[in-house]
């Protein structure tokens, strides 16, 4: 945790931000991002919380679900953006590094808990896990037609999905370093991450045995957010790179005729102005000629 903070405030600093206030949000992010998460996992899990309430505070079990988390904590930086007059998607491009950060370490802790763990495998990066230490609900048919005995202890072999969403994560860890210097808009590096995060999750969930599913039609929750993220954000970022302006230059004319007119104009000058001048020229002309007439009659 103390890692990821320390990198949200070398981002911070980077960009002209004052670093400490990060801390802060780290707390405020951290603790909405919890409750988020478990919010979340329990929402679509309901059937097995629903005959033993008190079991919902019982996080030592597992039960965090990521995406929630990130709409728990985005919540919280947007109460906390508004209070402090801040700028959310700036916010967010610099927590962005952090929060991948955090998932990559995180996915070690579901090695640790024996969880998050695919179906059977005997790929080269195959894992056997104890039976005993495994949830029943978690274990396929699919397992049980290949448990291995050994010295008497009967194990399951997984695909081991920490670890490919692990190596994926630091895959988009470096991207985000990479193109954070690249940006058009704040919040561009949020989106990106939720680009890059939602492909490997599209994958890495079609592997699971512990999916959380979408109530009537059966379908991956995760799987189907990380879908919708992908497109949304895609078209968010394409749209928003497309009608970028730098501040200081005039939006580029699509149309040809009009591209013409202002080529025109910025080698001959504004028409208002052009009109403006030959008024006047007009007047001083008629009024230099009504001076020589009466100097003429004068005269006479």
């Amino acid at each position: 945790m103390m890692i990821a903070i320390w990198i949200a405030q070398r981002e911070a600093k980077r960009t002209g931000q004052n670093p400490e206030q990060y801390l802060d949000l780290a707390m405020i992010g951290i603790a909405a991002g919890i409750l988020g998460a478990r919010i979340y996992y329990v929402i679509f899990a309901w059937d097995y919380y629903k005959d033993d309430l008190l079991s919902i505070f019982n996080i030592r079990q597992g039960g965090l679900a990521i995406y929630g988390g990130i709409i728990g904590a985005c919540i919280a930086v947007v109460i906390y953006s508004r209070k402090k007059k801040q700028n959310f998607g700036l916010l967010m491009d610099t927590a962005s590094m952090s929060i991948v950060f955090g998932q990559i370490m995180g996915r070690w802790g579901n090695f640790f808990n024996r969880e998050a763990f695919g179906d059977y495998t005997n790929n080269l990066f195959a894992m056997q896990l104890p039976v005993s230490a495994v949830r029943a609900n978690e274990i396929t048919q699919k397992m049980w037609d290949h448990v291995v005995t050994v010295n008497g202890v009967e194990y399951i072999q997984v695909h081991p999905t920490f670890l490919y969403e692990s190596l994926w994560n630091v895959g988009v860890l470096l991207f985000l370093f990479w193109f954070r210097k690249r940006k058009k808009f704040n919040g561009e590096v949020f989106l990106m991450y939720l680009i890059g995060y939602g492909l490997g999750r599209i994958w890495v969930e079609g592997l699971r045995t512990d999916q959380l599913l979408l109530p009537v039609v059966g379908l991956p929750v995760s799987q189907l957010l990380s879908g919708c993220l992908v497109v949304g954000c895609t078209i968010l970022v394409v749209w928003k790179r497309k009608n970028y302006h730098p501040v200081g230059r005039q939006p580029i004319l699509k149309d040809k005729t009009s591209e013409k007119n202002r080529i025109k104009i910025q080698k001959k000058g504004k028409p208002a102005k052009r009109f403006s001048l030959f008024l006047i020229q007009n007047w001083y002309k008629k009024a230099e000629n009504a001076h020589k007439n009466v100097a003429f009659w004068g005269k006479s």
